[in-house]
């Protein structure tokens, strides 16, 4: 053997290791990449067949077209290799970032699913009621989420208004909070409600004071927000997680049964908690999403104006980006858009 294979071998055993490590050894890292958009407009598949993402009961909705899609991130699961995270630092559409930020230390993936799983069913909740109030209806002092401990199961539900609680009137916190501290926990109380405009009587078992409280409750987080006579029921409660769809259901709820066509027709796309008062708050990943959205089709995206700086230089070319700060406002700037104007960016 020359002296110089005798030199090289080492080296390419060297680089093989290198390689070998690189492919198998796993890094603290999570791989973030555009995830599906889904037209809440639309329908999507279960196993028991295909189903609207907005379900309108006790009236005709209305004939939409267009579209109104929310948008995710979607990111590795199980460890990545260091050759994976390599990759994903030298694409343009992904985003290597510690695997502690997705998955805090102490926490399972369970754990985070779980959370989740209930800020989705949170944002959906709160996009009922900021569309019904948007639309007008009245406002009251009512269930915006009800918990599982409730007493018995469905003996409340999200929207009904509360108007009693013991015999005594309730019509804020205060009240509600000073009729429980006079029971305590186990006892069932009268609850009256109205449930889609009809008053009824339901009964409920007190559960123990959650948290630091003291007082029994009645199992619900409570608030003020307004009420329909029909009910509306969203879809994809397994599917995605994360409270950044409120917006976009929102705008899909009051396309359904609003008298104005938002979309007339355009693939607008989007993102954005929303609170029952129709405030729309910030999310994360959203040079992803915008990314996600224009390979869907979408050619007008709504940012919240709180991640306008994360916005800034990474708008994927034909893509519109609106900033909107309320509900009413990104109803506003669409209109405009229909006209042919255009809303304030993030520019």
């Amino acid at each position: 053997m020359s002296r110089r294979a005798r030199t090289l071998i080492p080296g390419v055993v060297i680089l093989a290791i290198l390689i070998i490590l690189a492919v198998t050894l796993p890094v603290p890292y999570v791989v973030l990449s555009p995830g599906p958009t889904l037209n809440t407009l639309g329908t999507y598949e279960t196993p028991k067949g295909t189903r609207d993402v907005i379900t309108i009961t006790g009236r005709e909705p209305n004939k939409t077209e267009g579209n109104l899609n929310l948008t995710t991130v979607q990111s590795t699961i199980g460890r990545i290799s260091a050759f994976q995270a390599l990759m994903g630092w030298i694409r343009h559409d992904e985003v290597v970032v510690p695997r502690e930020t997705i998955y805090p230390p102490g926490v399972s993936q369970k754990d985070v699913d779980r959370q989740d799983a209930q800020d989705f069913t949170d944002s959906q909740n709160s996009a009922i009621a900021a569309a019904f109030c948007e639309l007008g209806y009245p406002r009251g002092f009512g269930v915006l989420a009800v918990s599982s401990e409730v007493k018995p199961k469905g003996a409340l539900e999200v929207g009904d208004q509360l108007l009693t609680v013991a015999g005594e009137p309730v019509s804020d916190l205060q009240s509600l909070l000073k009729v429980e501290q006079k029971h305590k926990a186990g006892e069932t109380v009268d609850v009256g409600i109205k449930r889609l405009g009809e008053p009824m009587t339901v009964s409920v078992v007190l559960n123990p004071p959650a948290g630091s409280g003291t007082n029994p409750t009645i199992g619900i987080v409570p608030g003020q927000t307004c009420f329909a006579t029909y009910m509306v029921t969203l879809g994809l409660n397994n599917s995605i997680g994360g409270p950044s769809a409120g917006l976009m259901f929102a705008l899909g709820i009051m396309d359904k049964v609003g008298d104005q066509n938002i979309t007339s027709g355009r693939f607008i796309a989007g993102t954005g908690t929303i609170d029952p008062s129709g405030k729309v708050g910030p999310i994360g990943g959203i040079q992803l999403k915008m990314i996600a959205a224009r390979r869907a089709g979408a050619t007008v995206f709504l940012a919240p104006v709180s991640n306008c700086a994360d916005v800034r230089g990474n708008i994927p070319r034909g893509l519109e980006v609106v900033k909107v700060s309320t509900l009413h406002g990104a109803i506003t700037d669409l209109e405009q858009i229909k006209s042919g104007q255009h809303p304030a960016g993030c520019g």
